[in-house]
């Protein structure tokens, strides 16, 4: 069983599926004789061509709206957006075109696309390459948004969004690209969508994060361990549609939970799953939700990434404070 990085993992489903299924197309900027920025695609043209892995003009519009026209005619497109800084100008033809496309047609056409886009900071990039706007697109009706958290993960979860009809914005989080490898088996099992998934159990605290804030997150359930509190930590890997069940069972045995995302605080994902616990959940808490998250503010330069991201820190004082409660 070969031991892969997340960016591997990424690579070995794009293989997989190119070759069990002719209609997946690959498509973005530079994936083709580059292999892509990150080297997500590389030797994919080489082994499946032109015709099948297409580099595409500097041109996101055109990128996404060639991927929605191939979708709607039975390709199966994975379009890659560099960065996800870069990926605003999608927008009219994601919002305006794929989530919509099913309800437009009253069923008689879908979707089936995916917008690969690495996201979020820490690897010491310009401004426009370190965003975090997965809530931006939660909000849509009609689009899923995954996000993986392990090179496994990402082998199970990309398999699973190329083969779903319906839109997926996956989004990569680029600063554990080569953090960790695992050991992954490429024999085609996709991972369930729309579901959160227990990475720890716990008695005492509820902790909820996506991508690569879960390595700070088990980070800091370990550390707990030295204050005698047993962290339950949970893996949203699909915002949209949010597996709350699994949210609200775990808070209904700890009765506290902390939030951990690095997107700006105001308006954040983590605001809804607080939302979801306050509506749902509410008679199982003990403690005010807490949220731990990036600050109302852009993205900074290198030298500050390290004081905008939440850290292991943040995160066991906001559980120490959840602990006063009751």
């Amino acid at each position: 069983m070969p031991e892969l990085n997340l960016i591997e993992a990424v690579n070995k489903a794009l293989a997989f599926e190119l070759a069990a299924d002719e209609n997946v197309v690959v498509l973005g900027e530079d994936v083709g004789v580059n292999g892509g920025v990150f080297r997500a695609t590389v030797g994919l043209q080489e082994r499946f061509g032109e015709q099948r892995v297409l580099d595409t003009p500097l041109a996101e519009t055109l990128i996404a709206g060639v991927a929605v026209g191939m979708a709607s005619q039975g390709l199966r497109p994975v379009a890659e957006i560099q960065f996800m800084g870069f990926i605003y100008s999608t927008v009219d033809q994601i919002l305006n075109h794929a989530s919509r496309l099913r309800n437009r047609t009253r069923g008689r056409l879908t979707c089936p696309m995916v917008l690969r886009a690495p996201y979020g900071g820490g690897i010491h990039a310009p401004e426009h390459h370190s965003e975090s706007y997965e809530a931006m697109f939660a909000h849509v009706p009609g689009l899923r948004v995954v996000i993986p958290s392990s090179p496994a993960r990402a082998y199970g979860l990309l398999l699973a969004s190329i083969r779903d009809p319906d839109p997926v914005i996956f989004l990569e989080p680029k600063r554990i690209y080569r953090l960790i490898k695992q050991d992954v088996v490429d024999n085609g099992d996709g991972l369930p969508l729309d579901t959160c998934y227990m990475l720890r159990e716990g008695s005492d605290v509820t902790l909820v994060s996506w991508g690569a804030m879960l390595h700070e997150t088990q980070q800091a359930a370990e550390q707990l361990i030295n204050d005698g509190i047993s962290a339950e930590v949970i893996d949203v890997a699909t915002l949209k549609p949010l597996d709350t069940q699994t949210i609200l069972d775990s808070v209904s045995k700890t009765g506290r939970c902390v939030i951990v995302h690095e997107a700006a605080r105001t308006a954040g994902f983590g605001a809804e799953i607080a939302a979801q616990l306050s509506e749902h959940g509410l008679l199982s808490l003990f403690a005010p939700v807490k949220r731990v998250a990036g600050y109302d503010t852009v993205m900074p330069l290198y030298r500050l990434e390290e004081y905008y991201l939440p850290g292991v820190d943040q995160i066991v004082t906001a559980v120490r404070e959840v602990m006063e409660f009751g």
